[in-house]
């Protein structure tokens, strides 16, 4: 009889031991959790824990929450120290430049030699390029510090290649250039202000290199995963070996090192497609042009 309570007791206390087991590593678990909580809504903030019960991996993982919690702040701290110095160096190069081009077009204007005259020209066309230089830096410069943050949301694709086209129609008019639209009656996942931007950036350069009296199409295709907008014009193409230099950052293919811009169009046109989760393609037919196509994602996209 002794032998069955003695029993009977360790039972009941091996059961109370695994009892108290299961609610402390219950206890630890749930203290995890709202770590991780934290952790996950950037409000980490560790907490008093008594040492001996506290296990090694909760240790651990408390020491790298922590440690992360503190290199985001600063990550956050650093942003905002990026975006006030772009913004200086923005306003502070502004005015120069636009001194600059008030200048030589008052130059411009003047009775003045022949050679005089080149060189107001000269200076104003490097003025402008130092403008569109600074511009596409800043712009650049934001969405790679995470300072502009690109926000897709269900949008009509036709309005926004209705109003890149009509920017650019002057343009190719002036040119001899014949500049079609195909229409877009549907709508895709992107950020009308940036995607523009991107097709404006695109349609620059068709317009630039298409020849006097040339073609450029826009048009767009819905498709299960992706919109897929097209710029094609009939230029003189890009070689094989350059195109994958283009997209990148003051990248200039072989041919056109002399020609306007400054190389960070189509590396702008990447970062924005990719940003919100499209990308940009380039393809060169047989017979001769360019067709630079972006991806954009489809509202059936998951």
């Amino acid at each position: 009889m002794t032998a069955w309570i003695v029993a009977a007791l360790a039972v009941c206390a091996s059961a109370g031991f695994a009892l108290w087991l299961r609610r402390g590593e219950r206890a630890r678990l749930l203290r995890m959790e709202r770590m991780l909580d934290g952790a996950l809504a950037g409000e980490f903030r560790p907490e008093e824990f008594d040492e001996s019960l506290q296990s090694s991996v909760e240790s651990r993982l408390r020491d790298c929450l922590a440690a992360s919690a503190l290199s985001a702040r600063e990550l956050r701290a650093e942003k905002a120290r990026i975006e006030g110095l772009i913004s200086d160096v923005a306003h502070q190069t502004r005015t120069p430049v636009s001194n600059l081009l008030l200048y030589a077009q008052l130059l411009s204007e003047q009775e003045l030699p022949p050679q005089a005259r080149d060189c107001a020209a000269s200076m104003e066309a490097q003025a402008e390029k130092l403008r569109a230089l600074m511009d596409a830096l800043v712009k650049v410069s934001r969405l790679e510090a995470g300072v502009l943050a690109l926000r897709p949301e269900a949008s009509p694709v036709g309005p926004m290649l209705e109003a890149a086209v009509a920017q650019f129609r002057p343009a190719a008019e002036a040119k001899g250039i014949e500049l079609a639209l195909a229409p877009a009656a549907f709508s895709a996942r992107f950020d009308p202000k940036w995607t523009g931007e991107a097709l404006c950036n695109l349609l620059d350069n068709a317009v630039k290199y298409a020849p006097e009296g040339g073609h450029v199409r826009v048009s767009a295709q819905p498709g299960e995963l992706f919109c897929r907008v097209d710029v094609t014009d009939d230029g003189p193409g890009v070689p094989e070996s350059e195109r994958a230099r283009i997209f990148s950052r003051f990248g200039r293919g072989a041919a056109h090192a002399r020609d306007e811009g400054v190389g960070l169009g189509l590396y702008l046109v990447r970062e924005i497609a990719s940003g919100q989760g499209g990308y940009v393609k380039l393809s060169c037919p047989e017979g001769g042009g360019s067709v630079f196509s972006l991806f954009l994602p489809s509202l059936s996209k998951p």
